[in-house]
């Protein structure tokens, strides 16, 4: 914008506010203050639904006894799976959609609505009442509606902040909103743990008064300050892709199930249906949006670079660490914690207190990377995160099983780090690149790529350690259960079991030696024996070695993953020069928005990085006028 100058029209303070709102309506002005409300109430938001996202992994053995359900019975299997992944599953599926909404009927106002919606299957969840599978399935579905109202909140929550701020703050109010997001899924592990032992449905009931004081915050503060464009309702791209997607995690969640002989179900034929026909699905999807007059996921802003490998980096971020959390919680549940004195049933909340330093270098980094990120540009900081997260890998790939904790939380906090170096940055450069039109459909499919992305890195962290235990394991469990008195049939029979339904034991918190003898074996034995075969020590010694060759490959396949991304984050280019706050001149988008009310400049782009064609003359000629009908009046009109 060499050779303009403006007026002091800015974003960031009691200057602009609202684009079109459909034809004929005006802008209203924004408090200085409205950006900090906006800021607060979504990262309140956020929070919320990150920590319904995680609560359950710590707090499922408690569910499932308060309910009276054996969770690693065969027929069972499947109700751990989706209570504990359908969240994800719902959101992945939905993000998209419910930010296109919220560009074509207001980002607040569908905001709200998920607020409530959310509110109220929190309601729902806390007043469960029934038992066995019944209440295996009411928690599902419920657990499906939370989903939606967490869908529309991390659909719309980042575009409300990009509207409310002007661009050279928005790396700190999303970095904020980035921690909030973070440290939800590992704040969600210490508040499950300590409420579940206590009453389990108090998991679920901890979120409602949060919800009603969120809801009635946002309906009476938040307004609607963006550009909302009416369309039609993509019907065809929002069904083709709700089933294509759909397809392909239902399959991955079965695929994590074993089948017939094998180890895991990835050969089940119900499995290559959904993935193979969810990808031909996906496929047409891409298809008609190219096709469609007002699509739901805009291809068209791939174009933009900065788009495009943002996107691509957070995918390849969230497939590296997406299935990091469980196995540190199976390495601290099943191996470590025991080792060291803990009870098998006591490791689920002991296992998110010690993960605490991850959450703290979150906490630490986010904000500051967020801030660094809007003087300096996002490249630099994204970039050296994800190579830091990638070298965080490898030391977590170096560590032995039975580790030093003060390394361990080292490798922690430096993993939190690079997590909070990385986000920030990122979804800020994401957001700057998009269009004003296009931020609700943007940070959609943003989200729907990271979602959808941990959904399969789980599936891909799971398959990896429990082939290497498959290759491993029998032939160290059948010796130790021999050395140890056991009937050498009964000791094939149960070191032959699929090794997958060790790991959800130890993550579930029950003592696996339990769950694969059964009382029969145990109770044939000398008072002793069985003491020792389901003490603290024994399982863990076992299964340390196979499951040490499994999480070497999924560290490093993460490690490599995070290189990637590296490499494609700086491909993203150098972000445009942003003034500094109080500079005296108005931001890219500031300006942009000033000039279309005063409404005779030309050639004003979209925010995207175009071009402003006017003079000097005519841009200072006026004083400045926010709003279309204010500009009306001052012509006479």
């Amino acid at each position: 914008m060499e050779g303009l100058t403006f007026p002091a029209v800015t974003t960031s303070d009691s200057a602009v506010a609202s684009a079109p709102q459909g034809a004929g309506a005006g802008r209203a002005a924004v408090s200085g203050n409205y950006k900090w409300i906006a800021l607060s109430n979504t990262t309140l938001g956020i929070l919320m639904a990150t920590i319904n996202s995680s609560i359950l992994l710590i707090a499922l053995p408690d569910i499932f006894r308060g309910i009276r359900i054996d969770p690693l019975a065969p027929g069972n299997t499947s109700y751990f799976l989706w209570i504990l992944m359908g969240f994800l599953l719902v959101t992945a599926v939905l993000v998209v959609s419910l930010g296109r909404v919220g560009d074509m009927y207001g980002r607040v106002r569908m905001y709200n609505l998920g607020f409530a919606i959310f509110t109220v299957f929190s309601i729902l969840l806390a007043v469960t009442w029934m038992h066995g599978t019944t209440a295996a399935l009411w928690i599902i579905i419920m657990r499906v509606g939370q989903g939606v109202g967490g869908a529309f909140l991390y659909a719309n929550s980042s575009a409300i902040i990009t509207d409310a701020f002007p661009e050279n703050e928005r790396g700190f109010a999303l970095g904020i909103n980035g921690v909030a997001a973070i440290a939800g899924s590992f704040l969600g592990l210490l508040i499950g743990g300590v409420l579940a032992p206590v009453e389990w449905h108090l998991v679920f009931l901890v979120s409602v008064p949060i919800g009603v004081f969120g809801t009635v915050w946002a309906y009476l503060k938040l307004k609607d300050n963006g550009e909302r464009h009416p369309a039609r309702i993509d019907w065809a791209g929002n069904i083709s892709f709700a089933v294509g997607l759909v397809a392909i995690l239902t399959g991955i969640i079965y695929g994590l199930q074993p089948y017939g002989g094998h180890t895991m179900g990835w050969t089940k034929p119900f499995v290559l249906i959904c993935m193979v026909g969810g990808l031909a699905v996906l496929i047409g999807f891409a298809v008609i949006e190219l096709r469609s007059p007002d699509p739901m996921f805009r291809l068209t802003l791939f174009r933009s670079r900065g788009f495009l490998m943002g996107s691509l980096t957070g995918l390849l971020s969230a497939l590296a660490r997406g299935g990091l959390q469980f196995m540190l919680i199976i390495w601290l549940q099943g191996i470590w914690l025991p080792l060291h004195g803990y009870s098998f049933e006591q490791t689920p909340l002991w296992a998110g207190i010690y993960m605490i330093p991850l959450t703290v270098g979150f906490l630490l980094a986010g904000p500051l990377a967020g801030r660094l990120s809007d003087r300096y540009g996002a490249r630099p900081f994204a970039t050296l995160g994800l190579v830091l997260m990638a070298a965080a890998f490898l030391l977590f790939d170096v560590l032995p099983i039975n580790f030093n904790y003060v390394a361990f939380a080292a490798v922690l906090l430096l993993m939190g780090l690079t997590m909070g170096l990385f986000v920030a940055p990122n979804t800020s450069s994401v957001m700057n690149s998009l269009p004003p039109d296009g931020r609700g459909a943007g940070a959609g499919m943003l989200n729907t790529f990271q979602n959808a992305a941990s959904v399969l890195s789980i599936g891909v962290f799971f398959t990896i350690v429990a082939l290497g235990l498959a290759s491993s394991l029998p032939d160290s469990m059948f010796s130790g259960l021999v050395g140890q008195g056991i009937d050498p049939a009964t000791a094939h029979q149960a070191a032959n079991l699929p090794p997958i339904g060790s790991l959800f034991a130890a993550f579930l918190g029950y003592n696996p030696t339990q769950q694969l003898l059964g009382p029969a074996a145990l109770n044939s034995l000398p008072p002793d024996r069985a003491d020792f075969l389901t003490g603290h020590t024994f399982f863990p010694n076992l299964i340390s070695g196979p499951f040490a060759d499994g999480l070497h490959l999924a560290f490093a396949f993460a490690a490599g993953i995070c290189l990637i991304a590296g490499v494609l984050s700086w491909l993203r280019g150098p972000d445009a020069v942003r003034p500094r706050r109080g500079s005296g001149a108005a931001t890219h988008e500031g300006v942009g928005m000033a000039l279309a009310d005063v409404g005779d400049l030309a050639s004003l782009e979209d925010g995207t990085g175009g071009t402003l064609a006017a003079t000097s003359s005519e841009a200072t000629a006026r004083p400045p006028i926010v709003g279309r009908r204010d500009a009306e009046q001052s012509q006479g009109g």
